[in-house]
């Protein structure tokens, strides 16, 4: 019997369209920065920039999606990667992107994130509800229940490390940090926005999978903790997925090699 799952990572910048109806008159005559810093305004920590506050979920709209698919033909078999790639709206429109997700999801992968319960997929429900996108096996459809908080068709890695919110719930940077993985060494989340706007989309998916490689190597390790893997298949699955970021030859994943070699020794 094989075995799948999917890694996924999103990255999205705000979205100004759904931003303007949303303030309705009090948007009339804002330029898109002054928009901006209206809704980061009404979002705004104490303390926090309003030019740069997180937005709720509903004002996100995509702009990369990042998967890591993965296959194994058993128990006792290491876990193979079988695509791993990062595609912004620069190339494929966000519902084309949308579309694919939801093939992706045709063969019911075991769902891996980091705070995909608490912000990707949200985000996601909601750009195929804006859009218009059926999108029938993220919505659990297919028989997968990707939205069940506490099953197993989706592992939410940030959700089962901090106890489902019970701790502090830790960055992906500070929990990739426990295996001595540099999350972060190519670009931090913050500078999406801005590298978005400046039209470097491929530097954003690159720092995607970044991610999602950070992602499924956290994984692994999880597994190992609550006994879903065996050290030898651990070690196996992790090897394979260095292999594969070896043979890629992407220089933003290279900085990761030389950690995932030693995690897999």
């Amino acid at each position: 019997m094989t075995d799948r799952i999917l890694v996924l990572d999103i990255e999205t910048v705000p979205d100004l369209a759904t931003g303007r109806t949303l303030l309705g008159a009090a948007a009339e005559g804002m330029d898109d920065t002054a928009l901006r810093a209206a809704l980061g305004a009404r979002y705004a920590r104490a303390g926090e920039d309003p030019a740069h506050a997180f937005l709720k979920a509903p004002l996100h709209r995509l702009v990369v999606l990042g998967v890591l698919r993965l296959r194994r033909d058993g128990q006792g078999e290491p876990w193979q990667v079988t695509q791993l790639e990062a595609r912004g709206t620069d190339d494929v429109p966000e519902a084309a992107l949308l579309e694919r997700l939801d093939h992706a999801f045709r063969n019911q992968p075991v769902l891996v994130g980091f705070n995909t319960q608490g912000f990707d997929l949200p985000v996601l429900r909601y750009r195929a509800m804006a859009l218009g996108v059926a999108m029938p096996n993220l919505f659990g459809r297919g028989g997968r229940d990707y939205g069940h908080r506490y099953g197993n068709d989706h592992i939410d890695l940030c959700d089962r490390l901090s106890g489902h919110r019970a701790s502090t719930p830790p960055s992906l940077a500070e929990a990739a940090a426990l295996l001595g993985l540099d999350a972060k060494s190519f670009m931090g989340g913050a500078a999406v926005e801005e590298a978005a706007k400046a039209g470097k989309l491929g530097d954003v998916a690159a720092y995607c999978e970044q991610d999602v490689v950070n992602t499924w190597a956290l994984c692994l390790r999880w597994m190992l903790a609550t006994g879903l893997l065996g050290p030898e298949d651990t070690r196996a699955s992790m090897a394979a997925l260095a292999d594969h970021v070896e043979e890629a030859g992407k220089p933003e994943l290279l900085p990761l090699l030389e950690g995932l070699r030693r995690l897999a020794a």
